[in-house]
C-alpha cells in the first residue's frame, strides 16, 4: 500500500471555516491586510483556494469574518463590578474595543469601515446594541438616544485609530512610540513660545501621558455631557 506524503495527511484533515478565520487573523497580525492573501492561506493551510471560498467566501468576506469574531469576543466581556453603573458598561465596553485594535492594529480600519458601510451587519449592531443600552440608562432622553450612541461609538473609534498603525509604520503595529514622542516634543520646543504659548505650556505632559488613560478621560467628557440632556 502507498504511503501518504505529510502535506497529504494535512489536506485530509478537516478544515473549519474557524480554521481558517484563525489562520488568517494570524497572517493579519504579522503583516497586516498586505500578507493576508489567499496563497499565504493556501500555504499554511495546505489546501486549495476553492475549499477557502467554500467554506467563507470571498478575501473581503474573510477579512469581515476576522473582524467579527475579534470584535463578537471583545463585546463579550462583562464589567467588574456586580452591580455596575451605565458608566461603568460604558468604559468596560470602550476599554474592550481599545485593547483589541492595540493587540491587532490592522482591525481599526477593517471596525471603522464595518460600522460606515455595513450598519446592518453583526459587527455594528453589537456595537451599538451594548453601548445603545447604557445610554438610556443614563436617563438621556429617547429622542436622542441615536445621537448620543452614534457621539460614543465615533469617539471610541476616532480615538482608538490614532494609535494604531499609520501609513508607513510596521503593519504589526511595532513602531518606535518613544522616538515618535521624543521628535514631536522636540518639534513643539522649538515652536515660538510668544506665538503658541498653549503648546509650550504642555510639551512636558507629552511624555508622561497614558493613551489608555487619556482615552477614559474623553469616555468620562463625554458620559458627563449625555447625562446632562436629560
Amino acid at each position: 500500500m502507498a504511503t501518504r506524503s505529510p502535506r497529504s495527511d494535512r489536506r485530509n484533515q478537516v478544515l473549519s471555516r474557524e480554521r481558517i478565520v484563525e489562520t488568517a487573523i494570524e497572517l493579519l497580525d504579522a503583516g497586516g491586510e498586505a500578507a493576508m492573501t489567499t496563497r499565504a492561506l493556501t500555504e499554511r493551510l495546505s489546501t486549495g483556494s476553492g475549499a477557502i471560498y467554500y467554506r467563507v467566501g470571498s478575501r473581503e468576506d474573510l477579512l469581515d469574518a476576522a473582524t467579527e469574531t475579534l470584535v463578537t469576543a471583545a463585546l463579550a466581556v462583562d464589567s467588574a463590578a456586580v452591580s455596575s453603573s451605565p458608566e461603568d458598561e460604558i468604559r468596560t465596553v470602550a476599554l474592550a474595543l481599545f485593547d483589541v485594535i492595540a493587540e491587532h492594529p490592522w482591525l481599526a480600519t477593517r471596525l471603522t469601515r464595518q460600522v460606515v458601510r455595513k450598519p446592518f451587519g453583526t459587527v455594528t449592531v453589537g456595537i451599538f446594541e451594548r453601548i445603545g443600552r447604557q445610554v438610556g440608562a443614563l436617563g438621556v432622553p429617547r429622542a436622542s438616544w441615536f445621537d448620543a450612541a452614534s457621539t460614543l461609538v465615533h469617539y471610541i473609534l476616532g480615538a482608538v485609530s490614532q494609535n494604531t498603525a499609520m501609513e508607513g509604520d510596521p503593519p504589526d503595529g511595532s513602531h518606535d512610540r518613544g522616538a515618535f514622542l521624543d521628535a514631536t516634543e522636540a518639534a513643539w520646543q522649538d515652536l515660538d513660545a510668544e506665538d503658541y504659548p498653549f503648546m509650550h505650556a504642555v510639551v512636558s505632559q507629552l511624555h508622561a501621558h497614558d493613551d489608555r488613560e487619556q482615552f477614559l478621560t474623553g469616555i468620562a467628557v463625554i458620559v458627563d455631557g449625555l447625562t446632562r440632556l436629560g
